[in-house]
């Protein structure tokens, strides 16, 4: 039996933009994504037998192809014909869930990279990551990540300049955010913002971290209901005051996070927010 253990990081948006509803049902995304520290963790196992085997330590999760880690390696071995017997996959989830982080989609990635590894496959990341369009729009991103930008419906990833390294704070509101109508909201109305996506590109080319973080903008935070908006921007509100050069909501939410220069300043954040949140993390750029 042959084991390995990963990492699964999370995901930020720095900057997420909707251009526009697709013919194919999809909305046309343009988003900068940053990795960051908090990471999930992965061990997977393969050896003689047949099917998967998945558990985690959360128990309201399914085990099933519903997870997708799991989806993965289903998808991995019908792209490949790979067939590396039972495959065990232990998961210790630390990203929350519905968050916005990319948990799900970050584990899926993992489960593709490590048993890309783990079996010899012998596939570049590209290549997996055009395996992994087909499991999640996020996940081509977490096979790759670092600082990029993607495209399409997250499918085209371009790497970018790396974001300076910095402290972050992530604070989850225990609201739930759903993510078809948010996207719904979008399709009827015109938004009336859009993140400065060029502004933050030649930040990040002049490697100047304030610059990328007064830029930083998510246009679902426009169209979140008014109670949940209000409490994102008082978020957001509270992380500026503690010392943030910015803060923004990643993904659909309901995460919420600020960028810090100085550690001294982020865990002050840190204990400001855990008055407010219950699931509130330090944690810095990768």
């Amino acid at each position: 039996m042959n084991s390995l253990t990963l990492s699964a990081p999370a995901k930020l948006n720095l900057t997420l933009d909707v251009l526009g509803r697709r013919e194919d049902g999809y909305h046309e995304m343009k988003m900068v994504m940053q990795s960051v520290s908090l990471c999930d963790t992965l061990t997977l196992t393969v050896g003689p037998g047949e099917g998967i085997a998945l558990s985690t330590n959360l128990g309201f999760l399914p085990l099933d192809g519903r997870n997708l880690a799991a989806a993965a390696a289903l998808r991995l071995r019908e792209e490949t014909g790979a067939d590396w017997g039972k495959l065990t996959i232990s998961l210790g989830k630390r990203i929350p869930v519905c968050a916005g982080l990319a948990g799900g989609s970050s584990d899926a990635a993992a489960v593709l990279r490590g048993l890309n590894e783990l079996c010899g496959l012998g596939l570049s990341l590209p290549e997996l990551a055009k395996i992994g369009e087909k499991v999640g729009s996020d996940v081509p991103y977490c096979v790759l990540g670092g600082t990029a930008m993607a495209e399409g419906r997250g499918e085209r990833i371009a790497p970018l300049p790396t974001l300076p390294e910095c402290f972050v704070v992530l604070a989850k509101p225990g609201f739930p955010v759903s993510t078809p109508e948010l996207f719904a909201q979008l399709d009827s109305q015109r938004a009336r913002c859009h993140p400065d996506t060029a502004g933050v590109l030649k930040a990040l080319q002049e490697n100047d971290l304030p610059g990328v973080a007064r830029r930083m903008f998510n246009i679902f935070e426009e169209v979140l209901p008014s109670r949940k908006r209000a409490q994102v921007e008082e978020l957001k509100g509270e992380l500026l005051r503690c010392g943030a050069l910015g803060a923004s909501m990643s993904g659909t939410g309901p995460t919420v996070f600020g960028l810090f220069e100085r550690e001294e300043e982020a865990r002050g954040a840190e204990e400001a927010l855990k008055g407010v949140c219950r699931e509130v993390f330090l944690t810095h750029t990768v």
